[in-house]
């Protein structure tokens, strides 16, 4: 019998090692960035690229390659998937968006090909992809959305542009305003990748502080207070959202962690079946680990036993989703789309396992 004040540790110590390792560097500026993208971003860019109209051969790749150059977790990239979904982004492509980067962000591969070996990498690339594309179309599919008037949003666009182009004299201040917000949200992203970046205290600190004077200098030329205290308001109702119930979900995840026998794995997933996959994958759906520390927890699966088939499983659900980010996207895209997403997420990903497994010994 677990004692009560070992889960309430357990649970305490999970937020501890999470506000510690994820809030400053991670979350912080992943909520700017969401804040940013939702007062700042022109809706007809969004909806030009990755909006309800959007056809999909361009839309869906987009999403993907946008995921891809993100070193985030489950929870990270949920400010970002809740800003691009406000702006206008379609249903399909934000899901896309939302799957990949936890699961096929670069560093994550990379880490994988190192520690499992390259066709653990590689099955777990395409595979993420796969997934990532396949579910956004599905779910965009049961759950149709209204379509918007690209006319007018574009027209709305020419017409902000002449008024901006109108409103500025020197040469180099006008080339700056041009591309002035391209290089604002360049800035952001650098700010958050090198702030998850494993690289040494020092250079990551130095690298934050030139980045964010950058940003300051940004903020102060190319943006009117009324835009400054915009993006502030929503960075701050995206905090108010959702980063409470990141911490309830976190919390029960560390006593969740308590609660599952040691033995539970070794026991339960040493074969390619599909109770193992399945087993595998749930595992991985409702506990939390950070990005890339999937990875680590994986090798310490095998070499306890673990089939290589339920190993892949795991591999494809744990990064993508948890019981936190559930919590979030259910109050992003309401309950109907997110049971579905989670249904098809443990389908795909037993399924794949099994397969891989059957080939993989």
């Amino acid at each position: 019998m677990i004692d009560f004040l070992i889960l309430i540790y357990s649970g305490l110590y999970a937020l501890y090692d999470y506000l510690t390792a994820h809030v400053l560097t991670c979350l912080v500026p992943a909520f700017f960035i969401a804040g940013a993208m939702s007062a700042l971003l022109p809706k007809e860019k969004i909806t030009k690229y990755l909006g309800k109209n959007v056809p999909k051969y361009k839309a869906y790749p987009l999403s993907v390659v946008a995921g891809l150059l993100l070193a985030v977790c489950s929870c990270t990239i949920l400010p970002l998937f809740a800003g691009i979904k406000k702006k206008g982004a379609g249903i399909g492509p934000a899901i896309a968006f939302l799957y990949t980067s936890p699961a096929t962000n670069i560093l994550a591969i990379v880490f994988t090909g190192s520690v499992l070996g390259w066709d653990f990498a590689i099955s777990r690339i395409i595979l993420s992809i796969t997934f990532a594309i396949m579910i956004g179309i599905i779910i965009s599919k049961m759950f149709k959305e209204a379509k918007i008037e690209d006319k007018k949003l574009v027209s709305e666009s020419m017409e902000e542009e002449e008024k901006d182009k109108k409103s500025i004299k020197s040469g180099f201040l006008k080339k700056f305003m041009h591309y002035h917000l391209l290089i604002f949200f360049i800035t952001l992203f650098a700010i958050l990748i090198v702030g998850v970046a494993k690289i040494g205290t020092e250079i990551k600190t130095v690298g934050l502080i030139i980045s964010i004077l950058f940003l300051l200098v940004e903020v102060k030329v190319g943006f009117k207070k009324e835009e400054i205290k915009s993006w502030l308001k929503e960075t701050f109702m995206f905090f108010k959202i959702i980063f409470p119930l990141l911490l309830a979900g976190v919390f029960v995840a560390g006593v969740l962690t308590a609660l599952i026998p040691k033995d539970f794995l070794a026991n339960y997933v040493g074969s390619n079946t599909v109770p193992s996959n399945l087993a595998a994958v749930l595992f991985g759906v409702f506990m939390y680990f950070p990005t890339l520390v999937e990875v680590p927890m994986a090798k310490m699966f095998l070499g306890l036993g673990m089939a290589k088939g339920p190993l892949l499983a795991y591999l494809l659900a744990d990064p993508v989703i948890s019981l936190p980010s559930i919590l979030v996207v259910r109050r992003i895209m309401g309950t109907k789309r997110t049971l579905a997403y989670i249904i098809l997420i443990i389908i795909f990903c037993t399924l794949s396992g099994l397969i891989y497994g059957f080939f993989v010994r």
